[in-house]
């Protein structure tokens, strides 16, 4: 008896064992659920959360009345009816009718799915209602290699010729007739796209098809294209971005050559009115009831400055460029491109020239893209000769040349430094206490995407 127990008992373990591999196994990952943080814009059986829309400039319609947008809406779905279906949880379009288009306007985000098409098709993906990324029949017999069709899906097709994302790095096409898998992250204006897994657009900006003067808008819908071929989605899945997380993004693709002048704890390197500024938690903020102007030691000419900078409500100040150490940087300087909180009622009736991102009193910036007060903005500027450019969570908002500017704010020649060629990058604090942190510079050649300035906005 004493035997048969201990025996019983010596099987414990193994069988214990056994149960312990088990539990650690990894867990089964159902392919068409959404990755965590993903939600999925397609819930496999209906099309709730959608309606149809074709290529129109999203603004034109996001500006209409609330009621009129949602009778336009829901004339578009009798459309959808006739031409979008749901087949075994596949999303299936048969080539014609409008587009299908989420109900939610988007700002940044990642976007995950799976197309799959036929013979002969072409057809895309908008972003924030703008064309697009480019899906085709990529093969010889498809018919529009002489159009593009060669280099393969997911490139910003849209773009104009030999600007960066129109054609994608590499050919990165399934075997035609199966499922391609594609992500597309989009920060401002800046998109990366992954086609089955490989690289094809890196962080290039994405041109506005509708008004290439203009940016994308700063929310958008995203679409789903027809364009005469049957083609079916699945695993439409979208996360949004916050702004640390873009900020994260921004900062990172674009490191090579720049250069910290602000060590968060200092003022070393800086001159000026460094009584007027303090330092908190690692970010320089000009004093309450205070200004000045405060520069940075190096004295720059072509140059492009990068960094975080965060408005309280109401917030003024201003970047000073090619500064010459002493006088008002808006006049004496190259300019003075303004820092503002443009939502702040006691701005509602300025020069549009003064708002944020503007070479002050010279040429006005865009608006619409700033973060509320108190939120992080990332912001980068690049100067060349007498070119500016600026662009705030990525989104350009200045491409000027300010040697073509011959009418101002006030008589052109009280800006008689704007045509300046050297000078010191600081800061025009105006009372308030703006914050700016992560300040880097990188000097030289900065012509990579400057060169291809229109003129002024």
């Amino acid at each position: 008896m004493r035997s048969a127990r201990f025996a019983l008992l010596c099987m414990l373990p193994v069988t214990l064992s056994c149960s312990s591999v088990d539990l650690h196994r990894e867990p089964v990952v159902d392919p068409d659920l959404p990755p965590t943080g993903f939600s999925a814009l397609f819930d496999g059986r209906s099309l709730d959360g959608w309606w149809g829309c074709s290529t129109e400039d999203p603004r034109a319609w996001q500006s209409l009345p609330a009621e009129v947008l949602a009778a336009k809406k829901q004339e578009s779905r009798d459309d959808v009816a006739a031409h979008w279906s749901v087949d075994s949880g596949v999303l299936v379009n048969d080539g014609e009718g409008l587009y299908l288009t989420t109900d939610r306007d988007l700002e940044d985000f990642e976007l995950r799915l799976e197309y799959r098409t036929v013979a002969g098709a072409d057809s895309g993906i908008y972003l924030r209602g703008c064309p697009q990324v480019q899906i085709w029949d990529t093969t010889e017999a498809g018919g529009k290699w002489d159009i593009g069709a060669r280099s393969g899906s997911g490139g910003l097709w849209n773009n104009s010729p030999a600007v960066a994302g129109k054609e994608p790095l590499v050919h990165a096409d399934a075997p035609f007739g199966e499922w391609n898998r594609v992500r597309v992250t989009m920060v401002g204006e800046r998109v990366s796209v992954w086609l089955n897994d490989r690289h094809v657009v890196d962080h290039a900006r994405m041109e506005n098809y509708f008004d290439r003067n203009l940016p994308i808008p700063r929310r958008g819908p995203i679409q789903l294209q027809t364009h005469g071929g049957e083609i079916r989605w699945r695993r439409v899945w979208l996360r949004e971005i916050g702004p640390k997380e873009a900020n994260g993004i921004l900062a990172a693709n674009d490191r090579e050559g720049f250069t910290s002048i602000f060590d968060g704890s200092s003022f070393a390197g800086w001159r000026g009115a460094t009584q007027n500024y303090e330092i908190v938690d690692g970010a320089l903020s000009c004093r309450a009831g205070a200004g000045g102007n405060l520069y940075h030691e190096d004295e720059l000419d072509d140059f492009e400055v990068r960094f975080e900078l965060r408005l309280p409500p109401g917030g003024n100040n201003g970047l000073a460029i090619r500064y010459p150490g002493e006088g008002d940087a808006a006049y004496v300087g190259m300019c003075e491109l303004q820092v503002l909180d443009n939502t702040a009622e006691q701005y509602a009736t300025l020069d549009a020239r003064q708002y944020h991102g503007s070479a002050y009193g010279l040429v006005a910036a865009h608006r619409g893209y700033q973060r509320a007060p108190g939120v992080w903005n990332f912001q980068r500027v690049r100067v060349v000769g007498s070119r500016i450019v600026v662009e705030l969570n990525g989104t350009r908002i200045l491409a000027a040349d300010l040697a073509s500017v011959t009418e101002a704010m006030y008589p052109i020649e009280r800006f008689a430094g704007r045509l300046r060629s050297r000078g010191y990058f600081g800061f025009c604090g105006h009372n308030d206490p703006v914050a700016f942190r992560a300040i880097s510079v990188r000097k030289g050649d900065v012509r990579s995407e400057t060169s291809t300035l229109q003129g002024s906005r």
